[in-house]
Parts: structure tokens; sequence; C-alpha cells
């Protein structure tokens, strides 16, 4: 695998893919419909989950792509777990204790707002967490994705939103000055923010180690073309699982 350099990647959509904007949305109109209907036939048939981990620097839009995405789909088959600063009693256990719990069961979305990389991301920026610390912790992920993908039957998709650091930073003003979004802001974001390159380093060891179950780089400035991109490839993920409705003497067996 060739490594990734995230500045030789774009943050915004191709020049012709700008100019259909229009169309692109529609598109993505029309999958998220599509994405209703298989999402009801993955909770029908009970085989198989997905586990959607976003991942991406403070206002890269992981909310928006939560509500644009998967705000359509049935309550009753999803789960959105928020990944913020560890609690007392969880950093008295291995850094994986919080995640597992929170894994999908068989026929649920589950999507992760933050995740497990947080703990080789922001803890090695930060100092907390030492080069030898990161790879074991590496590998640990490694097994634990592995253990829930193929023993639970669970697809794993990680998105990387990929946004530009002028973006990023127009977003974070935006917090200060329109009040529908003032909310979202936090006094260290700034300060996180200025450690940019030493994010992009992280990010891109975590890209090249943690690939056995691969990252989607999403260009994320512009949030139309971002929730295309995602939608696009749950559509392709949850058409390939080939899932069928149980007939009625299957979902008898089953009871």
């Amino acid at each position: 695998m060739t490594a990734i350099q995230l500045n030789d990647i774009s943050t915004r959509a191709d020049e012709d893919e700008d100019e259909d904007k229009k169309k692109i949305k529609e598109k993505t109109a029309e999958i998220l419909k599509e994405l209703s209907e298989l999402q009801n036939l993955l909770y029908a048939e009970g085989k198989n989950s997905l586990l959607v981990i976003l991942q991406g620097m403070d206002a890269s839009g992981k909310d928006g792509v939560i509500r644009n995405v998967f705000g359509g789909l049935n309550p009753q088959g999803i789960h959105v777990k928020s990944f913020k600063a560890p609690t007392s009693e969880e950093l008295i256990h291995d850094f994986l204790w919080r995640i597992h719990p929170h894994a999908p069961s068989k026929g649920m979305v589950q999507i992760f707002n933050r995740s497990h990389y947080e703990d080789i991301l922001i803890t090695r920026v930060q100092g907390w967490c030492d080069d030898d610390l990161a790879k074991k912790r590496m590998k640990a992920i490694n097994d634990c994705e592995e253990l829930i993908s193929v023993h639970n039957n669970t697809s794993i998709l990680k998105f990387y939103l990929h946004v530009s650091y002028k973006e990023q930073q127009e977003r974070l003003i935006e917090r200060l000055t329109d009040p529908a979004k003032m909310w979202k802001h936090n006094p260290g974001d700034e300060k996180e923010a200025k450690l940019w390159d030493n994010y992009m380093k992280v990010y891109e060891e975590c890209f090249e180690n943690c690939n056995a179950i691969p990252w989607t780089i999403v260009p994320s400035d512009q949030n139309w073309y971002k929730e295309h991109l995602i939608a696009a490839k749950v559509l392709e993920t949850l058409k390939a699982l080939n899932m069928k409705f149980p007939k009625l003497d299957e979902k008898t067996d089953q009871q």
C-alpha cells in the first residue's frame, strides 16, 4: 500500500463534479431512499451489521454526516455513539474497554462519532502516548476490528473527513458569529487547530498502520460532496451483502 499523504489529496470536488453539483445532490437523494430500504432489509434479515467510523479534525462535519446521511434511517435500527474524553472509570481500564460494548449487534447500524482512533491521535499529539505505546495500540485496534468484522459479520467503514485548514478556520469563526452554531464552540478548538501539522502526521501514520480495513479519505470542504461520497460508499457496502428478507418458515425457526 502506498502511504497516504494528505497534502496530496484535494479537499474539494473535481471541477467537473463541482459544475454538476445539482445532479450530484439529486443522486444523493436517490441513494438515501435506497439506503432506507436496505437498512430495513439489514434489520429484518438479522445476519449482518454495519459499523461506520467517522474521524476528522474539529469542524470537519461529522455531525452533519450523521444528520444528513443517516438521519432518514429507521431509528430502531441505528445507534450513534460519540466518544469524548474518557471518564475516570474508563481510564482505569484498557483503552478499548469503552469501545466494544458499542459494536453493532446483527441487524444494526452503529455510527462512531470519533472512536478508538483518538487513543493514537490526540494522545500522541498531546504527548500522553509515546511511539512504542502507540504501536501496541495500533496492533490492538487491528485485532479488535478483525474480531468485530470476522466473527460478527460486521462490515466496517472508516471515513476520514478531509477538510482544509482554511475551511476549518472559516467554520470555527462561524461558531462565534452564527447563533445556530454557537453551541458547538469550544474554547480549546483554536489551540488544537494550531497543532494541525502534528495531527496530519499522526493521521497519516494511523492510515499506514491500521489499514487491514481500508480508510476512505473524503474531501470535506463541500458538505454536499462529502455526503454524496459517504452515502454512495454505504450503499455499495450494503448492496454487496446480497441480503434477503426471511421467509415465513425461517422466521418461525428463529423464534
